[in-house]
């Protein structure tokens, strides 16, 4: 990996927190097509990279709290699997609108990282499997890579397998 870029010589939260942190990283920039409506797919297919090791991050509500869900965009948020890994009964997909006040990120750009409030969050078990893993750098068009374990240590995360086949 080597020395952080930041695309376009601008940073994001999600980059700042990985510099402040003294974590390696890549950033990979790609065009981003407006009219995409599958963020992570088109970053895969954008970047060439196999879609189990490109992570989307979904905010869903736990029990009436938010909750962080990073899972590979090959699949679907399993949400009675991310309740469980936080100790919830109940779980379902939060309101675009307040994820993006809450978070600070724009639908399709949301990072795990540098969000404006720390939240629970659980990363997909199948993320450990890979050296690196990439996932959205804080907006669309630009994707982090580092290990999933940093990604892990940052977000302190709890990793269960809340991901299913698509």
């Amino acid at each position: 990996m080597g020395k952080p870029k930041n695309a376009r010589g601008q940073g994001t939260p999600a980059t700042v927190a990985l510099s402040q942190a003294g974590v390696d990283f890549t950033l990979h920039p790609y065009e981003h097509d407006a009219g995409a409506q599958a963020y992570g797919e088109e970053a895969a297919d954008a970047l060439g990279v196999p879609y189990g090791r490109i992570f989307k991050t979904l905010v869903a509500e736990v029990d009436g709290g938010l909750a962080v869900a990073v899972v590979p965009v090959a699949g679907k948020l399993d949400l009675k699997a991310l309740a469980a890994a936080l100790g919830g009964k109940r779980a379902a997909m939060a309101d675009a609108a307040k994820v993006e006040r809450v978070t600070g990120y724009v639908v399709g750009g949301i990072s795990p990282l540098g969000q404006r409030r720390r939240l629970p969050t659980v990363v997909d078990a199948s993320a450990l499997g890979f050296e690196t893993v990439y996932f959205s750098a804080g907006r669309r068009g630009l994707q982090i890579e580092t290990a999933p374990a940093e990604l892990v240590r940052l977000t302190q995360a709890v990793t269960a397998p809340i991901g299913r086949s698509g």
